[in-house]
């Protein structure tokens, strides 16, 4: 970045460079090239710059390892022969190798530095620690560098730090908070080196200088899909003692590909050089992903992998590690502008090749009646081409049937006209404008050169970290059971990892052919049949039970359809019927949507936009998804006047009047029931007073836990239903579910044994781990 004479003379001064980890080997492949690039880069222009590497060797042994990766060091292709010669030589006998490893040691560095200012006589810019060492290594060395090697007040300190932060939500707040007791956030630069990648870098300005272009297209109306992919054909062996802690998802979808995402599709600022702007859009859109977990995920593992986990980490051969090396996501914007747009994110290790891209391929609502290769009947797309791959080189293309593109940044970028005979994604190049950098550059050194300068756009905020864990935290903890699939590697995975999109969910397009991990039982599914309390009951594994309560539920819906014309579902909150909501929405076309009534079991006393609001829930999960006519839709009225669930604004009678009005005598068609570790069901507990309310269809009741104001169906209105589903599920209720085997009949300790429908039928769905613990 140029910078104007007032901002040189404030900048100028002397710079202390320390690579803490400077022997290592992120150090050796990127860091020390970047810093010599930076160097190359500076020199002459003002600044005076001293460079250590730290380690934990003592000297004699540190500085031969650390010349020795100097000496390697490539020239800028901008320098000549003889002028890099020059530099390079100026560069060595800049830097020095220096122990890092007890206090005593930092405050030597700190003395060193002092001296050398001094004796020199030269004034302090100030100082750029690299941390490029394990994350748990962080709060030591920045309480290390707080204590000893403060620069004076009226000279900056940055320290740049490598990923990953923690490995989850909770484990990067508590980093975030030991690293803010000793570092200021304007101190700490997070780096994340796809920030620094030259076309990933470019991405908000392709927008804004396109701008006119895009707006139109920009949206959930002529967008039909998002992929945004990193493939490596490399396996993890020799890393597997970090990798298996952490796995694909941390590795590179939480960081990477998220930021390439954000950067995409979050609101353009008006300012690009406006770091705090940025952020704060970046938040916001962060803020607008819909919840994932696993159902919108698939997982793999290569096959060799586990062979190698038992080896490098010494563990015994009937050790199976659930690290997924492979993940495919499907995740969407909860937003007007791209709702229903699937964005898929996919990464894996010993895949069939090393490519990087995001593309954003467009509908195309041309029908060709003859000519099918002419350019106006192909594919419409925008590739942010990272690297590798078919084309080689980093590059933004733009399928000539789209527009035009504005030339992304004169100078540094050009235009391609001379095409390899090559495809990319499915074009010929000759069917695209591409624009590519003039001269690669490294994003290490790129983004050395942003430290440098204090440009922490390019840098990962704490908000926008903690805001991207909290997006992947709950998918991770989801995923930590599951059994990735496992695919042989390199070409032969063939189409084994395909995945698809069902619904808002994905799934496997191919049946596993070979399941080298074999989790045991759940391999042998079969729904039984058989009585549970004198009624029937249905049990399967999780999965196959919520599809066949579903497929029930249909069948209940045509047969009520086809007799009156209107289908009554009343549903319960809790967590029982979440899946189950799931499973509904996938059902879009299926489902008689339009003639069906959707109302409520029980509900909190909570506005309907909270999160803890069982309406809500059936919004989120299912409402969003499906057609149907909005006056179908029944929530209970808990929010009157202003007021949450209070006696004298009369809710519970306004619902039993509705309730009245369109269900025939009163008598849903199916209610689906879930019941509590306690036995409660609907909002109906041990304590709750029905006597004098016999009649009543829907009463105010109070819950042990909060909130305790409920509104309730209650067992009158419950017993009156043609059909009653109780749905059970996890290892949780097994206990529940023994005792309550046990009870014949009614008892008031367990509110659940009330529920005995009059004329219509009871059917108990319990899955495996409920039944058998």
């Amino acid at each position: 970045p140029s910078i104007n004479n007032h901002e040189a003379k404030k900048r100028l001064g002397h710079a202390t460079v320390v690579v803490v980890g400077g022997t290592g080997d992120l150090a050796r492949k990127y860091l020390w090239q970047g810093f010599f690039q930076l160097y190359a880069d500076q020199v002459g222009k003002g600044h005076t710059f001293s460079f250590y590497g730290g380690g934990l060797s003592p000297t004699e042994k540190g500085t031969p390892l650390l010349f020795g990766i100097l000496k390697e060091l490539a020239c800028p292709p901008e320098l000549s022969a003889e002028r890099c010669t020059l530099v390079k030589d100026q560069f060595l006998h800049l830097s020095k190798y220096h122990q890092l490893k007890t206090t005593e040691d930092y405050e030597k560095l700190s003395q060193q530095i002092k001296q050398q200012l001094g004796q020199e006589g030269m004034v302090e810019a100030g100082r750029l620690f690299y941390l490029s060492v394990p994350a748990f290594a962080f709060a030591d060395i920045a309480e290390k560098i707080n204590k000893t090697c403060r620069p004076p007040s009226d000279a900056w300190l940055r320290v740049v730090l490598e990923k990953p932060f923690g490995h989850d939500l909770y484990s990067a707040q508590a980093l975030y908070k030991k690293l803010s007791d000793q570092l200021k956030e304007k101190e700490m630069y997070r780096i994340d080196h796809y920030l620094g990648k030259q076309v990933v870098s470019k991405i908000l300005p392709f927008r804004k200088e396109n701008k006119k272009l895009l707006d139109p297209i920009w949206n959930k109306h002529h967008i039909e899909r998002i992929e945004i992919v990193l493939k490596e054909t490399l396996d993890a062996k020799g890393r597997i003692q970090f990798y298996d802690q952490y796995g694909v998802i941390r590795d590179v979808l939480q960081n990477h590909l998220t930021e390439v995402m954000t950067l995409m599709l979050m609101n353009l600022p008006a300012n690009l050089s406006n770091s705090m702007e940025i952020l704060q859009n970046k938040l916001n859109f962060l803020a607008s992903l819909q919840h994932v977990d696993n159902s919108n995920a698939v997982v793999g593992q290569y096959q060799a992998y586990n062979g190698e986990v038992q080896e490098e980490l010494n563990k015994t051969k009937d050790y199976f590690s659930l690290t997924p090396t492979f993940a495919g996501v499907v995740i969407h914007v909860d937003n007007a502008q791209y709702e229903g747009i699937p964005i898929f994110m996919t990464s894996g290790k010993a895949l069939d090749e090393r490519v990087s891209y995001a593309r954003v391929l467009f509908k195309n609502d041309v029908f060709c009646i003859q000519d099918p290769n002419n350019v106006q009947c192909k594919s419409k797309q925008i590739i942010f081409y990272l690297g590798h791959g078919n084309l080689q080189y980093p590059a933004i293309l733009i399928s000539k049937n789209l527009f035009k593109p504005e030339l992304v940044s004169s100078g540094d970028w050009k235009e391609v006209t001379e095409y390899k005979d090559v495809n990319v994604l499915g074009l010929p190049l000759s069917d695209y404008y591409i624009q590519s950098p003039v001269t690669p550059r490294e994003a290490y050194c790129e983004l050395i050169s942003h430290v440098f300068f204090g440009r922490k756009d390019s840098f990962i905020s704490a908000e926008g970290l903690l805001a991207s864990w909290a997006f992947w935290t709950p998918l991770l903890e989801g995923l930590s059971r599951v059994f990735p699939r496992v695919y042989p590697g390199g070409e032969a995975n063939g189409n084994l990892l395909n995945f698809q999109l069902q619904g808002h969910q994905v799934a496997f397009s191919h049946e596993a052919v070979v399941n080298v991990i074999n989790p045991g039982a759940k391999d042998n599914f079969q729904v039984m049949q058989g009585k549970y309390r004198s009624s029937e009951m249905v049990s399967a594994w999780a999965q196959e039970l919520v599809e066949r309560l579903a497929s029930d539920l249909l069948l209940a819906a045509e047969e009520a359809i086809r007799e009156e014309g209107q289908f009554h579902l009343a549903l319960s909150g809790g967590s029982s019927p979440v899946a189950l909501l799931r499973a509904l929405a996938l059902n879009l076309y299926t489902f008689p949507w339009r003639n069906t009534h959707i109302w409520q079991v029980d509900e909190r006393c909570v506005p309907h936009t909270e999160t803890g609001s069982n309406f809500r829930s059936i919004h989120d999960l299912l409402l969003l998804h499906i057609r149907i006519p909005y006056f179908n839709i029944h929530p209970m009225p808990v929010h009157l006047t202003q007021r949450l669930c209070v006696e004298e604004d009369g809710g519970p009678a306004l619902y039993e009047k509705e309730i009245n009005k369109h269900v025939n005598g009163s008598s849903f068609h199916y209610i689906l029931l879930g019941v509590g570790q306690d036995g409660h069901t609907a909002s109906l507990f041990q304590d709750t007073k029905l006597e004098n309310d016999e009649e009543r269809l829907v009463i105010l009741t109070e819950s042990p836990i909060k909130p305790h104001q409920r509104m309730s169906l209650t067992f009158t209105a419950i017993n009156r239903a043609r059909r009653v589903g109780v749905l059970i599920m996890g290892k949780s209720k097994h206990e529940l579910v023994s005792q309550l085997s046990r009870i014949k009949g009614e008892s008031s300790k367990y509110p659940i044994t009330k529920v005995q429908p009059k004329t219509g039928t009871l059917i108990w769905y319990i899955d495996y781990d409920a039944l058998l613990g």
